[in-house]
């Protein structure tokens, strides 16, 4: 039997005083049916005893304190869920908190919201009380707004982005092996078929890489944005390649030069910590960037790409794989519960802006795959491991960020299978002098 949210965390919730001066007779309940429509698929109860939705439903949310509805009503759509599910004053029952998949899918297919009009609205909150709409502090798990990190730099200066990257990656290497795996590979896999095992699929997806820039012993590989090495040792062990990594995280580049060390590959691949600004100016046989492209911001795409390509020799390939947008008018910047819990600062942008910023820097495009679905099996698969060291993993990061990495991971895979978002692979060449590009005239990899 799963664990539910409650049993996992509410005896963390401090006790909130009820409101002063509430209406007799409003309720939770009561602000419930007033913005929403039709038939609930959820139960929903809360601190005041009220409840609405079916009795009998196989998901409960539970509003468990006064701070819970403030953070609901000072923040509403994705950051006020977030702020209330991660302090743990909302409860998910009926689903588990490493994976609430199914609450999120139920609601985003069944729930059906609505405006109240002022006047309603107005009654409403007399009603409860109009303390609370006074922003409570947020989850220490939260990032500053936007607006607050221009006091640690510009967006995508070395300094900014260093400072975000720890944000996400720098959490616990302890953590991430648990949720990742043994491949420690923190990227979308690829699945030959939906049974095989995620390092199976891990293992293809690096092979897949290698094939596509047609790795060879003694050639020389930069993977930028390396995360724990999973590239570059695949590239060193497998294809007797000469790799340097690198990476913004300290704690990755820690963990993956002694995995290099344990697994016998020094003298072969190596890790740095490094921006991949001040990688080496060297020409090497082939670049990768495996998850990297999501960081560094739009506008810095031209900037990017041009740095990769003065790194690569002439004939020399380049793959880049990375999470983009369905649609290229998509904004840019992410959601506020993904820039403030998840990912701060990072940008997508459209499967033919980044097709187009990598013709334009001068290198010839070849070939490009959406990989949405293989990402959301991906997903999937992390938040089993998640389900299943949920008490190691809470012991490790804490109730809180634990919960944001339920919740980010089961929405994320609720993206991807809904092509709320995509994954592309786009391979091309750095040619030389009367366009040789030293591309064969078919594809020299297995698809």
């Amino acid at each position: 039997m799963s664990l539910t949210d409650r049993e996992q965390g509410a005896a963390a919730t401090p006790e909130v005083p009820p409101a002063r001066g509430r209406r007799p007779g409003t309720t939770v309940a009561d602000v419930i049916r007033a913005v929403t429509a039709g038939d609930l698929p959820v139960r929903i109860t809360a601190y005041d005893g009220s409840a609405t939705g079916p009795a009998d439903a196989g998901i409960s949310l539970v509003i468990r304190s006064e701070r819970g509805l403030s953070y609901l009503l000072t923040a509403p759509g994705d950051l006020g869920m977030a702020r209330a599910y991660v302090s743990g004053d909302l409860g998910l029952e009926g689903v588990h908190p490493g994976d609430p998949y199914e609450a999120l899918r139920v609601l985003k297919d069944e729930l059906r919201l609505r405006a109240p009009s002022v006047a309603e609205g107005l009654a409403l909150v007399r009603g409860l009380g109009w303390e609370r709409l006074l922003p409570p502090p947020p989850p220490p798990q939260e990032a500053q707004p936007r607006w607050r990190r221009v006091m640690t730099g510009l967006r995508h200066s070395r300094t900014r982005d260093s400072s975000a990257i720890a944000h996400h990656y720098d959490v616990s290497n302890a953590f991430y092996e648990k949720v990742l795996g043994p491949s420690m590979t923190y990227t979308c896999a690829v699945y030959r078929s939906p049974t095989d095992s995620l390092e199976q699929a891990q293992a293809a997806k690096y092979d897949l890489v290698a094939g596509k820039l047609a790795l060879r012993p003694g050639m020389r590989l930069l993977d930028v944005g390396c995360g724990w090495g999973g590239m570059v040792r695949h590239a060193a062990r497998e294809y007797g390649v000469r790799a340097l990594g690198v990476t913004l995280s300290r704690a990755q580049a820690q963990w993956a030069q002694a995995a290099i060390e344990r697994e016998g590959l020094t003298g072969l691949a190596e890790v740095r910590h490094l921006d991949y600004r001040d990688a080496p100016r060297e020409q090497f046989d082939a670049v990768s960037s495996i998850g990297l492209t999501e960081h560094i911001g739009v506008r810095n795409y031209p900037a990017y790409f041009g740095a990769l390509r003065e790194r690569l020799r002439p004939e020399g390939r380049l793959l880049n794989h990375c999470i983009t947008r369905a649609d290229n008018r998509a904004p840019h910047r992410s959601g506020a519960f993904i820039d403030r819990y998840v990912f701060p600062d990072g940008e997508l942008a459209g499967p033919g802006r980044l097709i187009g910023e990598i013709h334009d820097v001068g290198l010839e495009v070849h070939h490009e795959e959406n990989l949405r679905q293989h990402y959301a099996l991906t997903l999937a698969a992390w938040c089993r491991n998640l389900v299943e060291h949920w008490d190691f993993c809470v012991a490790e990061v804490g109730q809180g960020r634990a919960r944001v990495w339920g919740l980010y991971l089961a929405g994320s895979r609720l993206a991807f299978e809904t092509n709320g978002i995509q994954l592309h692979q786009v391979l091309a060449t750095r040619n030389g002098s009367q366009g040789v590009n030293g591309y064969p005239m078919r594809p020299d990899w297995t698809p």
